[in-house]
């Protein structure tokens, strides 16, 4: 019935908007914070109040997953290495009110806790994961906010590996926390996290885009309902996170890939999420349907493309300037139907350099100019690329060469 009454929400409001495109002045969703962010570039293409911490609930098993997938790039433990379910999480698994899998086994490799982690939101198989890594609960947030101070982010809260109020945790919480205490990052934040997720271990989406998986004999369900075969169902999506507490309501960090272009989507605190936890992706399917009908992916310069402006002044050349071009593509987003053209800025490395020059020798870095900034602009660099010398540059012939060196020699010595 609960499936069947997500499938109605989800057909009526597919028919509600259909055929219809929000102008970017009206747009809003039903949600205490909201950020819509393309992943190559990490352009923002929609903000709505999500520069303030607040509650995350199990999103925070974001930054939980990405310092496990760390752990194993540094050799520290591998999908393979065993993990012992300590009576701390174990105990967990007995609470109905807690988002759990079956561990009575109280062994399970790595890349099994992971799935429970990631799929259907496990709360004790991260605690395992974090015990695992760190030796304790408690050490392992250390380590998240080692990663969080690293990146930038300074006013996070972090008091547990999984964004269970700590309620739950019993004499288990973060030293100097509080028992009522939970996580809390911003909407930015978390786009940030999720960006870096997925740059940096994009092998995540095989395990976020399973609609179900099998852990111990019992099947479970991915808690995204925007999968293949969810009520919510939206083709390109591939992952990424749910989260629901009391305080934090319904949230959803989704991603999609459609035309070519990746994009993060941020729900914090879904409108009347507590009563109806599926507004979440109702809002999500708004932030991506809006995104997809304002922005685009388009390659600004191609690799040995040169740009207008893109020149170098040379000393004892052939010619007075030189074009340089790109070392590789350089991709931006635009919005669509702009009718101004796009624009980069040239910044050569010094202010004249002396020939010979090499061949893709690199002497600059070609900034695309964004003159159509959301909220906070990036959450990385504004799109760049290294210039570099398309050819190897020849010294003038030799009498202009002698009096070229003989000038300079005279206006620095004499």
């Amino acid at each position: 019935m609960k499936k069947y009454l997500y499938s109605l929400v989800a057909v009526l409001f597919s028919f509600a908007f259909l055929g219809e495109t929000v102008a970017a002045a009206d747009f809003s969703v039903a949600a205490k914070e909201a950020i819509v962010v393309e992943v190559s570039m990490g352009k923002v293409l929609y903000e709505q109040d999500a520069s303030k911490p607040t509650y995350i609930a199990s999103i925070t098993k974001l930054l939980t997953i990405y310092l496990v997938y760390e752990a194993i790039e540094k050799g520290e433990i591998s999908l393979d290495t065993a993990v012992e379910i300590s009576d701390y999480p174990y105990q967990l698994t007995v609470d109905r009110l807690v988002s759990n899998v079956n561990l009575d086994a109280r062994n399970y490799t790595v890349s099994e806790l992971l799935d429970a982690t990631t799929i259907s939101s496990a709360n004790s198989a991260a605690i395992a994961l974090a015990e695992k890594i760190s030796g304790s609960e408690s050490a392992f947030v250390d380590r998240m906010k080692s990663k969080l101070k690293e990146w930038g982010i300074t006013d996070a809260t972090l008091v547990n590996a999984t964004g269970l109020n700590n309620e739950f945790l019993g004499d288990k919480i973060y030293p100097g926390s509080e028992k009522n205490d939970e996580n809390k990052l911003s909407a930015h934040d978390v786009a940030f996290i999720a960006r870096r997720l997925l740059l940096d271990y994009p092998q995540v989406l095989e395990r976020t885009s399973q609609a179900n998986y099998t852990f111990s004999g019992i099947t479970y369900a991915n808690t995204n309902q925007m999968l293949v075969g969810g009520a919510f169902e939206r083709a390109g999506v591939d992952g990424l996170k749910t989260g629901t507490t009391e305080l934090a309501g319904a949230s959803f960090v989704g991603t999609t890939n459609e035309n070519g272009m990746r994009i993060i989507t941020v729900i914090l605190g879904a409108t009347d999420g507590e009563e109806f936890p599926e507004n979440r992706f109702v809002a999500t399917n708004q932030l991506m349907t809006y995104a997809y009908d304002h922005f685009e992916l388009t390659n600004f310069v191609e690799a040995g493309q040169t740009s207008p402006g893109s020149s170098i002044h040379l000393f004892n050349g052939r010619e007075e300037t030189a074009p340089v071009v790109a070392r590789n593509k350089m991709t931006v987003v635009r919005r669509k139907n702009r009718q101004t053209e796009l624009t980069a800025n040239f910044k050569a490395t010094q202010e004249i350099f002396d020939a010979p020059i090499a061949s893709t020798t690199a002497v600059g870095t070609l900034t695309f100019n964004d003159d159509d900034l959301v909220g906070s602009g990036y959450l990385g660099e504004v799109p760049h690329v290294e210039m570099i010398t398309a050819e190897k540059i020849e010294t003038a012939i030799w009498p202009i060469s002698w009096w070229n060196h003989f000038v300079r020699y005279a206006n620095e010595k004499l």
